[in-house]
């Protein structure tokens, strides 16, 4: 018996997936193709039982729950989960072992255009929860700078764009509600929506939101009062005490929301705009790596930009801390 992964296509935007057992022996697969042994597995599938449970809903006697039960083990299609006492006897629970099972023909595959790290990779999954939402629907807001002049310095956004990049590839794993998730920093604090969970693109110079999130982040902007705003120097990281200045440095954060607790924000932010698209570029394609030692929140990366083709653009990055 193999265990492969069975895709759903849910939509044009999000698929499904889950373990199925397929059996190259058709003798095997007939032990779980009886009515009263599908009954059984479907009824396991809701919650573990042991065969006195499971006869009495059943309505049949134990005895014949029990040869199927044999019949299903035999077959590696369900497991015993544990053991209890039930006055002087010992009762076993059963539960299946994949929640699909199939015979396959040596044809057919086809190429489907889904990036599947969401499915397969548990980290990268973790890291980007709980805006995957329960039900297939992204769960938040993507808070890009306004492009307009904004802020204590009245700065102009420059890194945006990189929200897009950004949604092409959340796009592979969810769907999008009806309304915009993209927002101007602006728009989320006049419309008072920092309640929810937040992915951030764009440091404290452009985007309002990471200005007011900074001093939660492990790995923080240092921003100097003046009496005109804040100086901006670079990134400082609490741990190491290291400074980074370069502009093609950032930070990819995540931490508790300060206005909800309940919720998550995710930072993608550099000292400049090339240190943005080099956190986005971080997330997208090199997440591996960028989550490698991801655990405990609040978790904080230090992202350098790369040009490894030479060609004055950002296409790589490594992690520094």
């Amino acid at each position: 018996m193999k265990k492969k992964l069975l895709l759903d296509k849910k939509g044009k935007a999000v698929h499904e997936a889950k373990d199925i057992a397929m059996y190259d022996d058709p003798e095997q697969l007939k032990k779980i193709l009886n009515k009263l042994t599908w009954k059984i597995l479907l009824l396991l599938s809701e919650k573990d039982m042991y065969p006195m449970e499971i006869a009495r809903k059943l309505e049949v006697h134990e005895q014949i729950v029990y040869y199927h039960i044999r019949k299903l083990l035999k077959a590696g299609a369900i497991s015993l989960v544990k053991e209890e006492d039930k006055k002087g006897a010992l009762a076993k629970y059963y539960r299946p072992t994949f929640p699909a099972f199939g015979v396959e023909l040596p044809f057919g595959y086809q190429k489907v255009a889904v990036p599947l790290p969401s499915v397969l990779d548990t980290n990268l999954k973790r890291f980007l929860s709980p805006t995957l939402g329960t039900d297939g629907i992204f769960d938040g807001k993507i808070v890009v700078g306004s492009p307009t002049p904004h802020g204590p310095f009245k700065t102009v956004a420059r890194d945006g764009h990189y929200a897009a990049y950004l949604a092409f590839f959340l796009g592979g794993f969810v769907r999008f509600p009806d309304e915009f998730v993209i927002k101007l920093d602006v728009d989320v604090k006049a419309e008072k929506e920092e309640k929810e969970n937040l992915i951030l693109v764009g440091g404290p110079g452009t985007n309002l939101l990471t200005q007011e999130i900074n001093d939660y982040l492990p790995i923080r902007f240092n921003m100097t009062p003046s009496k005109h705003g804040f100086l901006f120097g670079g990134l400082v990281s609490s741990k190491t005490k290291n400074m980074y200045t370069e502009d093609d440095v950032g930070v990819v954060a995540k931490i508790a929301n300060p206005w909800d607790k309940e919720k998550r924000i995710i930072l993608l932010a550099g000292n400049k705009a090339v240190g943005t698209k080099a956190c986005v570029l971080a997330l997208v394609k090199f997440w591996k790596q960028t989550l490698k030692n991801y655990g405990e929140e609040p978790f904080a990366t230090v992202i350098r930009g790369l040009d490894l083709d030479g060609d004055g653009k950002v296409d790589s990055v490594e992690v520094l801390e």
